[in-house]
């Protein structure tokens, strides 16, 4: 654990940037973080067998370095903890209409990290009236697990509730009821944190293996048994939903808040046909993108509770002085003595019960850090980044490093900004991307963020001089193609690259050593793509375009480059499952020079088949790529080539496209085939939809007789 220097993290159109007053440490869920970080790598190998299985099947495939540097990327990487804070609103993004500068705010979710600046998505904060304690408001989103909690257990007015689990958020739950009119009873298996209840103000709290506590239940609820049983504590144990069983009344209902297995027995569950519940920790709209990244609110009148109106419900509390949770704090640290606060919850040292971190909020802060002194070797290109996730730290950094003055970098999250620039000794990080395109030391950008900012980006960098790199796909409509296509032609001394980098794997380079261009050729190109969660960014119709345009344009491009002609037709059936995604597709092109090409895009089969199976066909031969570790040719006799290891070009692209910038060579894919290749993945999904034949060109349609509309 460490206290890092990073720069601001980037302020996205529907984000307020907040400077943080106070954070919350949540004792059990980042105690339990800070827990297995500490574990060595044998013991969190044993924690995580899932993980342990796809490294396995990652080693089969790309072989053990590349395998090795992927996990350590990882294992390295610094994670931001914390996920409850409270502070000013120092910004807001373009978006935003109900925040301005100046408001003071408790924000939650991942975004709201320990840290002094963090930018929250608008569904993720509340505003707090002048009156409130920061330090108070700064659990509403501790304080909305607690509340979703409740809900869930839909007690009334003189109802009677058993919390077990008398931690941080057992203890607000119990505060909430009591100002509701419930009557609560609280258990825990720690004496100490018994105590620290009773300190706190709480009454009725004991400890779990109390002699009688049964009948202690029973009598205060006049033998009927609990209304409602809520589960805050987090164990490997059964005891809680067995005990919960035992104590609830019959048609009760038990709920569980906590991370607690549910592997209950039978009997009592039946019985009495209680009634079990699980809490989605802050409430509705939590884990749904198109809430809080977005900003879509869910209406009032159909969903009453949200996470956000959670959270204003604990803010209202406050104000009106429902509740008064200044007992619960028991410790406050400076940020730079964090790592002591976690130390005595992993120690144990002392009793807590709400942890503090407070900020410096007087001093000033730069948006932008420094890594590394400024070394230009004019021989080499200088290099920006913008936008570096799992992609660009696998395949487009390492393969870089030796080719380029690493200059600048932006990305989404200051503490990966930090860590990027420092291994790769870019010379500072900063989340102002108009200042990495504008940087006259920097004559290249790559951009490999989330799909919908490639055409901003990419416009911005052109427009600024730069040659650019961008990962696929260029655009994600007609639009913003053509708005690509004049930045281009406005800046056509400047290169433009899309990282299409299977033309230029091993494999395919050496089949088209046997071919030219005019030999017409007819390819078969199968791709196991592998199922995708339906709620995943790339399947987000504005973030990600869908996997056509995400990923099945690699291949369009590449049977174009080995097909050797222009693309003139288009025509696809896709297979619409349950999702109604279009992510199974036959796609069918046809070239100028006679050549024809079948894409089968199946997202549907099983991992246990390679990915990705290329043949092509043409004057009597037979080229098959075997998922880019074994070339076939069937010809006068048989042929067999195998790779080292799976190969699908990165490293080759980007020599070619860094050569390209120091010896003043044309870019290593032309853009009229870019623009060709984008115009066929447009037409895919255009061709599914109306159920017919594209045509890319008029000459093609008007020889079919067919008249554009």
């Amino acid at each position: 654990m460490e206290i890092l220097e990073v720069p601001f993290p980037i302020l996205d159109e529907g984000q307020v940037l907040v400077r943080n007053h106070y954070s919350v440490i949540s004792a059990g869920t980042e105690g339990k973080t800070v827990t297995d970080a500490r574990k060595g790598y044998i013991a969190k190998a044993r924690s995580r067998q899932k993980e342990v299985q796809q490294v396995i099947e990652m080693i089969k495939i790309q072989g053990l370095k590349k395998t090795y540097d992927t996990v350590m990327n990882k294992l390295e990487a610094p994670s931001a903890l914390g996920y409850s804070c409270a502070g000013e609103v120092i910004a807001t993004g373009s978006k935003i209409k109900g925040f301005k500068v100046g408001d003071r705010v408790a924000c939650g979710g991942l975004n709201a990290v320990h840290a002094d600046v963090v930018a929250i998505p608008e569904n993720l904060c509340v505003k707090i009236p002048d009156d409130v304690d920061l330090k108070h408001a700064a659990f509403a989103t501790i304080a909305s697990i607690a509340i979703q909690g409740i809900r869930q257990a839909d007690l009334r007015m003189g109802e009677n509730c058993l919390i077990i689990g008398m931690g941080l958020i057992g203890q607000i739950t119990a505060m909430l009821l009591e100002a509701s009119g419930v009557h609560y009873t609280g258990i825990d298996v720690d004496i100490n944190q018994v105590n620290q209840c009773l300190k706190a103000g709480l009454s009725n709290v004991y400890i779990r293996n109390q002699a009688g506590i049964v009948e202690i239940i029973e009598r205060q609820t006049h033998g009927y048994g609990v209304d409602a049983v809520i589960i805050t504590a987090g164990t490997s144990s059964l005891d809680p939903v067995e005990f919960a069983g035992e104590v609830a009344r019959k048609k009760g209902k038990v709920v569980i808040v906590g991370a607690v297995p549910t592997g209950f027995s039978r009997e009592k569950y039946y019985r009495k046909e209680l009634d079990l519940r699980m809490s989605s920790s802050y409430g509705p709209g939590r884990y749904d993108a198109n809430y809080e990244e977005k900003g879509i609110d869910y209406p009032v009148g159909y969903v009453r509770w949200t996470e956000n109106r959670n959270m204003q419900s604990f803010i209202d509390m406050l104000e009106h002085k429902k509740i008064d949770i200044s007992n619960l704090i028991t410790h406050v640290f400076d940020l730079d003595k964090a790592p002591e606060a976690y130390q005595m919850i992993v120690d144990k040292s002392e009793t807590f019960g709400g942890i503090l971190i407070q900020y410096e909020t007087g001093k000033e802060l730069k948006k932008e850090i420094s890594i590394h002194d400024l070394k230009i070797n004019p021989l080499v290109p200088g290099v920006s980044f913008i936008g570096t996730g799992s992609f660009a730290q696998n395949f487009l950094l390492p393969n870089l490093r030796e080719q380029c003055n690493f200059i600048g970098i932006s990305t989404a999250h200051g503490n990966n900004a930090q860590y990027i620039a420092g291994k790769y000794k870019f010379s500072y990080a900063t989340p102002d991307t108009d200042r990495i395109v504008s940087d006259e030391n920097a004559n290249t950008v790559f951009i490999a963020t989330r799909h919908n900012l490639h055409a901003r980006y990419v416009i911005a960098a052109l427009n600024a001089k730069k040659h650019v790199f961008v990962e696929k796909p260029l655009a994600m409509n007609h639009g913003e193609l053509e708005a690509v296509t004049d930045a281009f032609y406005r800046n056509k001394d400047k290169l433009l690259m899309v990282g299409y980098n299977r033309r230029f794997a091993p494999a395919v380079l050496a089949i088209m050593k046997l071919l030219t261009r005019e030999q017409p050729k007819a390819l078969n190109i199968r791709v196991n793509a592998g199922q995708m969660p339906a709620d995943h960014w790339v399947n987000d119709p504005e973030t990600g375009g869908g996997r056509i345009i995400g990923e099945a344009c690699h291949f369009i491009d590449l049977a174009g480059f080995i097909a050797g002609g222009k693309i003139l037709t288009v025509s696809a059936n896709a297979c619409i499952e349950s999702h109604n995604l279009i992510d199974t597709v036959t796609i069918n092109l046809n070239f100028s020079n006679g050549s024809i090409a079948a894409i089968q895009y199946f997202s549907n089969g099983n991992k246990r088949l390679p990915k990705e199976s290329i043949e092509v066909f043409c004057d009597g031969v037979v080229m098959q790529i075997d998922d880019f570790k074994k070339l076939t040719v069937f010809g006068k006799g048989t042929k067999k080539i195998k790779f080292k290891n799976q190969d699908k070009g990165h490293k080759n692209e980007l020599h070619e496209f860094m050569n390209a910038i120091r010896t003043g060579k044309t870019c290593p894919i032309p853009f009229d085939e870019i623009i060709s290749g984008m115009k066929a993945t447009f037409a895919v999904l255009e061709s599914v939809k109306r159920g017919q034949t594209i045509y890319l060109t008029e000459d093609e349609k008007n020889q079919e007789g067919i008249v554009s509309p």
